[in-house]
């Protein structure tokens, strides 16, 4: 079996998550407060408690997110008596789960890692006022299709692909206006359903440039490693080790398309048959025999999980 781990974005979070693994296991509590005293916040509470509001707004989600992802790879280091690079064979994230792939494979510091998405969250929640840019699902249409859709509604406008998550499944994003054009034209064009995103800002487009400005400032000041594995970058669906690529790269995402599907497929080529997801929510490793057939996916949440994972290596 080759595995690929794999990290979730911005959409599965929930109250109480990584609870359970506090309770378990000391280094995930470690990771916990490691990412607490790193951001001068009580986030782990905010986790647990709520409320969901906050938790929620991206500045939140984000590191939360992550923090609960390297917890889980922490028990698995730790319980299972050995590294990531010999439990898979490369890393990839949706969107800010690329930094945590690359927390996970110690190509960036923990603390650092949060602190980024801290950042990242309040750059990319201030780049564009509320209500001025929006983001939708369009369902049944590949990504050319909805390439065309975004392009005609944009009139002027952005509006553009920004996640190609799975065959049907593209989330285009941009000028409200535009968006909301784009939901009529995607139903005309035959979509089974254009549905706008219950989202702060129009994630991965170039109404995000202020926020990928910010964020290659922070970024050159950040040390990069080499990542133990090799992660399947977000806007190249390329395999890359290099960290000044890496650097690059991270910088591009803020405003790039999330290459989901061809990173997948990516990962099949070369010889990935399992999509491991680690940390909160069971999105990605759904989406994995949707994009292709022979790939398997499992989710990662809790002890039980990590009790099942182990005994399969």
């Amino acid at each position: 079996m080759s595995r690929a781990f794999v990290f979730p974005g911005q959409g599965s979070q929930a109250i109480g998550m990584g609870g359970e693994l506090a309770d378990a296991f000391v280094v995930a509590r470690e990771v916990f407060e490691e990412v607490d005293d790193a951001l001068g916040q009580h986030l782990f509470k905010l986790m647990q408690e709520g409320p969901d509001s906050d938790l929620t707004l991206t500045e939140n989600a984000q590191p939360a997110l992550m923090a609960v992802s390297l917890a889980v790879i922490r028990v698995l280091e730790s319980e299972g008596g050995k590294p990531i690079s010999d439990m898979a064979d490369c890393v990839a994230g949706h969107s800010l789960g690329e930094y945590s792939a690359l927390a996970a494979s110690r190509a960036l510091e923990l603390a650092d890692t949060a602190r980024l998405l801290k950042l990242r969250g309040q750059a990319m929640q201030a780049a564009v006022p509320v209500g001025e840019g929006a983001m939708a699902a369009l369902l049944g249409l590949d990504l050319e299709q909805a390439e065309a859709v975004a392009a005609e509604a944009a009139q002027g406008e952005i509006c553009a692909a920004a996640n190609d998550n799975a065959p049907g499944q593209v989330v285009i994003s941009g000028a409200a206006s535009a968006v909301e054009r784009a939901l009529v034209i995607a139903k005309e064009k035959g979509a089974k359903r254009a549905v706008l995103l219950p989202v702060s800002a129009p994630f991965h487009c170039e109404l995000m440039a202020p926020a990928a400005d910010k964020m290659g400032r922070a970024l050159a000041e950040t040390v990069i490693q080499p990542p133990a594995v090799p992660l399947i970058a977000n806007v190249t669906a390329a395999r890359t080790v290099d960290p000044d690529m890496i650097r690059r790269q991270l910088v591009e995402q803020v405003c790039g398309r999330v290459r989901w599907r061809e990173s997948v497929l990516v990962m099949k080529d070369l010889g990935i048959d399992t999509l491991v997801e680690v940390g909160a929510g069971k999105v990605l490793s759904g989406l994995a025999k949707r994009i292709d057939r022979d790939l398997s996916g499992v989710a990662i949440n809790g002890p039980a999980d990590v009790e099942t994972f182990l005994a399969s290596l």
